[in-house]
């Protein structure tokens, strides 16, 4: 299946493949290949970049977190609350998820609730693996307070490659965990930030799946 988030672009490349394919056929047998070999790459390329397959979503219990992005896990940190979603100074936990152009770029919710926060930041485009990126680079952020009383904050952040981010929410919609709710196009980064009262279930270098893999269980402080 094909995302919505990716048709416009899907149809922009199947017009530049047609034309390729016109030019391969009004040229010698070198440039007919080149042309060819080009539009057969663009719209594989292009497919499998926007595919959105079914996922099957855990059961989830009080606190879990599920994986908003596929990627692999290139941090895991400490890090202060700056007022906007959580306490300034309060002590958090960031994991951040590096998306590369092959992983399905369709975002999941990671916790079922109530989106309370939303804010896009025009930036760089920095490379999504570098952790300045967190800050430096074009980004939405997102606060979702759950149904269990926990607070997530998320951000979607653009990369070097990445110049449009997709995120069709807004501050008083409630969200299903598992649900699609937008996507980075072309190379990414997803950071999630959490109270550090939780069991983090991955490790810097793992793999993960949007809607599948448990992040963490947040817990309620004593």
């Amino acid at each position: 299946m094909i995302t919505p988030y990716g048709r416009v672009t899907v149809i922009k490349v199947i017009i530049i493949s047609l034309l390729f394919i016109a030019l391969a056929f009004i040229s010698g047998i070198i440039l007919k290949t080149i042309f060819l070999l080009i539009s057969i790459f663009l719209m594989l390329f292009t497919l499998y970049f926007f595919r959105d397959p079914e996922r099957k979503i855990p059961v989830l219990n009080t606190g879990d977190v599920i994986s908003p992005a596929d990627g692999k896990i290139v941090l895991i940190k400490n890090v202060s609350g700056n007022g906007d979603f959580f306490p300034k100074a309060e002590n958090l936990i960031q994991i951040s998820i590096f998306l590369s152009p092959l992983n399905v770029h369709v975002n999941r919710i990671p916790a079922s609730g109530k989106i309370t926060y939303f804010k896009y930041i025009p930036g760089k485009f920095v490379a999504a693996f570098e952790d300045i990126a967190s800050e430096k680079n074009e980004r939405t952020e997102i606060g979702i307070e759950t149904y269990d009383g926990f607070k997530i904050f998320f951000k979607q952040i653009a990369g070097f490659v990445a110049r449009r981010i997709v995120c069709p929410v807004e501050i008083g919609d409630y969200v299903e965990a598992g649900e699609r709710f937008g996507m980075i196009k072309f190379g990414s980064r997803m950071d999630l930030i959490f109270q550090n009262n939780c069991m983090i279930h991955v490790k810097e270098g793992d793999k993960v799946i949007a809607g599948v893999t448990k992040i963490v269980t947040l817990k309620n402080h004593a």
